[in-house]
């Protein structure tokens, strides 16, 4: 075996395991997910909180209305989707959001007014397109 050969194949191995890494934080909530809320706190004036179950209120909907396979290519784009999920779920008490009437009734008991929702739309669609391309902004757009 050459330097050079093991160097090469150190460096595939080293770039393989970052890229596990990378994948692992957006799958575990790390990374992306506070862009996103800074995002709207900045862009909608929102509290962070607000802005978690707002997104988690959204991702409830998608759930609900896409099958599972689109839905996992929404929440892959959206890091930490399963802590807003969890999140929307409490603020819920396990309760459906069902349609866009459901969805302005949960942004309510976050304190937000139902045009809200408008507000957060384009936002968390256009960060999940960033992400996870344009079909994945075309699904979550299609439900909000």
């Amino acid at each position: 075996l050459s330097i050079r050969t093991v160097v090469v194949t150190g460096c595939i191995a080293i770039a393989g395991l970052l890229t596990g890494c990378a994948k692992m934080e957006s799958m575990t909530g790390g990374g992306g997910s506070t862009d996103l809320i800074s995002q709207l706190t900045k862009q909608t004036g929102v509290s962070e909180p607000q802005a978690a179950g707002g997104v988690g209120a959204m991702l409830q909907l998608a759930k609900e209305s896409l099958t599972s396979g689109q839905f996992d290519q929404v929440a892959k784009a959206i890091p930490g989707s399963q802590k807003y999920l969890d999140s929307a779920k409490k603020l819920l008490g396990g309760a459906k959001v069902g349609d866009k009437s459901g969805l302005q009734a949960a942004f309510g008991k976050l304190g937000m007014s139902p045009d809200m929702v408008a507000k957060f739309k384009p936002v968390v669609t256009d960060y999940a397109g960033k992400v996870g391309g344009e079909q994945v902004k075309s699904l979550l757009a299609g439900v909000l």
